[in-house]
């Protein structure tokens, strides 16, 4: 008897699953298909980026500041981020967006790509007990999943070709090839990397190699910029990768880094310093002179719309710098080593500045000092830049977070809060036009077009979401004294549904919350006048939950009437914030039981009829794939 309810059972599921993709749109079935070797199948094209004098602009042309921090791993021998092995890889991506990092900047080598490419998979260090959802995969199918996760909290990624070679000590070959990888071995990882991704922004552009460098005095085989086809040039070969980069996707950011030496007027490549006398170049970081840009600048033809200069600048910690004498300051540093180096591109309105790498410990001192200088500089010029770094594991600068990859260093926190994108009232701002930065975020467009909500009736913006829009102004309601209040209507969004009590609203960080009547109204009152804005969160067992940001305090607000409520998804049976196949899987264990029966679950039961059949099915069907970040 129990082989042939078990087998019913099977048979039930896999009629459940055949309709459901029976049902689903052909593109949604391709995107779910692909889900497992490639998250990011689904499209993104709307947040593009490009290139105007010293600025990076949207598809709209509206300015964008890109801050945001670097995490390695994928380019020394872990197969994933380092740290992975003791946290959670999402949580650490998420706890990243809730504190304002847009752009995350990802270490990555020749060899890895390539490897990746002929279908070779490096096993990668993580800890399965603290990412169970990560147990067995490979290392592309971290990397994806990784880019998933960024995609979800509203990051975006730049590729950074840190190394030919893996080795945690990679970056120290000083050219984009060594005894083992040629020159045609680095085009072809941007390529093949270029050609997996171009149909999704999430990775929005490409640091085409990680501080080319090495002494024209001590080596051969160091990094120039000139006008030869050199094969230790790096100016022509960035030339060459960016163009085959842009032949496959011309809507990503080629960004270029510096050299360390360049020669002194009167002089070329050639040239050797004598003992005692002074040099015949100019020394600075790998990968931070980009002096050659005034003589010779990359070109990419039509595609330096998409070029981006990129120095490197460190602290005392790391080396001592000529220019870090006793009483150093910003104007200092700015006239001994920024000027001539890189900032004179951004200053001649040439092309935006990136700064890849900043970043080291907080001593207390001229380090510290240091920091503080150059995060005011690129705050004043508004340049942008990513953080080195988040791993803690990093040996001359420490990271953003302790040894465990999961507990911020607060004090360094603060230093770097002040450089990352924000709003007056201190909203992170992301890049993507559709999805919120984190919890504490905002996207593009909400930024773009200000307030989702407003409480002026004639300068109202739509009904708010978080990604979408209608043509019903929010009217004004007189505030109370003790302060004000928000109103409207909530209701599933299967039609005609009755189901329109028992949604939970609540303002957000304020313990203010209550649920919906029959009708599926609501109201909320004595929300502090002392706060300009505030966040209604809208959820209920069964749904993807449903965030309002930006609501306007200054009056009483309605946000949604009885004939255009707010709509909710319904299908979310876990309570992931998502209708996907893990929703199907508990729809299938009650399916075609009632309320009567021992297996009856009612948040499966949809529609409410005491009956968990084929009309819950095709709730189910019709909201699959959907999130929160689709309202």
């Amino acid at each position: 008897m129990n082989k042939v309810m078990c087998t019913k059972k099977i048979i039930c599921f896999i009629m459940v699953v055949s309709i459901l993709v029976s049902l689903i749109p052909v593109s949604l079935v391709v995107r779910a298909a692909d889900t497992a070797i490639d998250p990011l199948s689904a499209p993104g094209d709307d947040d593009w980026l490009h290139v105007v004098g010293n600025k990076i602009v949207d598809k709209d042309g509206k300015e964008v500041w890109l801050t945001g921090t670097n995490w390695f791993g994928f380019n020394t021998g872990s197969g994933v981020f380092d740290g992975v092995w003791s946290c959670n890889m999402k949580e650490a991506i998420k706890n990243m967006a809730d504190r304002g990092i847009n752009f995350l900047r990802i270490p990555m080598s020749v060899q890895i790509i390539n490897e990746w490419a002929a279908g070779i998979y490096p096993k990668a260090q993580v800890n399965d007990y603290v990412n169970p959802e990560l147990k067995g995969k490979n290392s592309l199918e971290l990397f994806d999943i990784a880019l998933s996760n960024c995609k979800e909290f509203g990051i975006k990624v730049m590729v950074d070709i840190h190394s030919a070679p893996t080795a945690a000590m990679g970056h120290t070959i000083p050219l984009w090839y060594d005894g083992s990888f040629t020159t045609e071995d680095f085009y072809k990882a941007l390529e093949w990397i270029t050609e997996r991704y171009k149909n999704d922004d999430t990775i929005l552009a490409i640091d085409l190699k990680n501080e080319p460098h090495g002494n024209p005095n001590q080596s051969a085989e160091f990094a120039k910029w000139d006008n030869s086809k050199d094969k230790n040039n790096w100016k022509y070969v960035a030339e060459e990768a960016g163009k085959r980069i842009l032949a496959i996707n011309p809507n990503l950011l080629i960004v270029v880094e510096g050299v360390e030496a360049y020669p002194k007027p009167g002089y070329d490549y050639t040239a050797k310093d004598a003992w005692g006398e002074e040099s015949k170049y100019y020394f600075t970081w790998w990968g931070g002179s980009l002096r050659g840009v005034k003589d010779y600048p990359v070109d990419l033809g039509a595609g330096n719309s998409q070029l981006v200069y990129s120095p490197h600048d460190y602290g005392p910690l790391v080396y001592q710098q000529k220019w870090f004498y006793d009483g150093f300051n910003k104007e200092t540093l700015y006239n001994d080593c920024w000027r001539d180096n890189w900032a004179f591109i951004h200053e001649e309105n040439i092309a935006p500045l990136l700064m890849g790498e900043w970043g080291g410990f907080m001593d207390g001192g001229p380090n510290e000092k240091w920091m503080r200088a150059l995060r005011d500089y690129m705050i004043e010029n508004r340049i942008h830049h990513t953080f080195w770094c988040y791993n803690a594991n990093s040996g001359d600068t420490g990271g953003l977070v302790t040894h465990d990859f999961i507990t911020w260093e607060e004090d360094k926190y603060e230093l770097l809060k002040p450089a990352l994108w924000q709003t007056k009232d201190g909203k992170f701002v992301g890049l993507d036009h559709q999805v919120p930065l984190g919890s504490n975020g905002i996207s593009l467009s909400q930024y773009n077009e200000g307030p989702v909500v407003t409480t002026n009736p004639t300068t109202a913006k739509p009904t708010p979401t978080s990604t979408k829009s209608s043509n019903t102004p929010t009217p004004t309601i007189p505030g109370g004294e003790a302060g004000n209040k928000v109103s409207g209507y909530v209701k599933p969004d299967f039609s005609d549904s009755t189901l329109k009590d028992g949604f939970k609203v609540e303002v957000v960080g304020q313990s203010l919350n209550i649920t919906t009547d029959s009708k599926g109204y609501f109201e909320i009152g004595n929300i502090p006048k002392t706060i300009n804005t505030y966040s209604i969160k809208i959820s209920k067992a069964g749904y993807v939950s449903r965030t309002i940001s930006n609501v306007n305090n200054s009056a009483n607000t309605v946000i949604s009437s009885q004939t255009e409520p707010l709509q909710l998804f319904a299908g979310d049976l876990n309570g992931d914030d998502s209708v996907n196949m893990s929703d199907i899987l508990l729809l299938a264990k009650t399916f075609n039981t009632t309320k009567d029966g021992s297996s009856y679950d009612p948040i499966n039961d949809l529609n409410g009829d005491g009956s968990i059949n084929m009309n819950d099915v095709m709730i189910v069907a019709k909201n699959f794939n959907k999130t929160s970040a689709d309202y």
